[in-house]
């Protein structure tokens, strides 16, 4: 079964930056597209960036140009680059597999004060 482990939250002031991981294991990462998600105090849980198997990425519009996700097969590991942070960035962030999804790990908080 895969597991998801995120990692890399924090508290920074508005305009800094913090990079994300996420470590799986229990299944070969290599196959899995891959996405990082967030979700804000109140509202829903929602999809930030996708990048698939071989590298390909995506953003939604809200984070285009500031956020930057890649990943490591050799380690298992996915990263989220986030630049250029604003308040309303703040949220729990969480990386699963894409369009699937495995058991949601702890997530981890991301807080920009302005």
């Amino acid at each position: 079964q895969v597991q998801l482990v995120e990692s890399g939250g924090g508290l920074v002031q508005a305009g800094g930056s913090l990079r994300l991981s996420c470590a799986v294991s229990g299944s070969i990462f290599s196959i899995y597209h891959m996405a990082w998600y967030r979700q804000a105090p109140g509202k829903q849980r929602e999809l930030v960036a996708t990048i698939t198997r071989d590298g390909s990425t995506d953003y939604v519009d809200f984070v285009k140009g500031r956020f930057t996700i890649s990943r490591d097969n050799a380690k298992n590991t996915m990263y989220l680059q986030m630049n250029s942070l604003k308040p309303e960035d703040t949220a729990v962030y969480y990386c699963n597999l894409y369009p699937l999804f495995a058991p949601w790990g702890q997530g981890t908080q991301v807080t920009v004060s302005s």
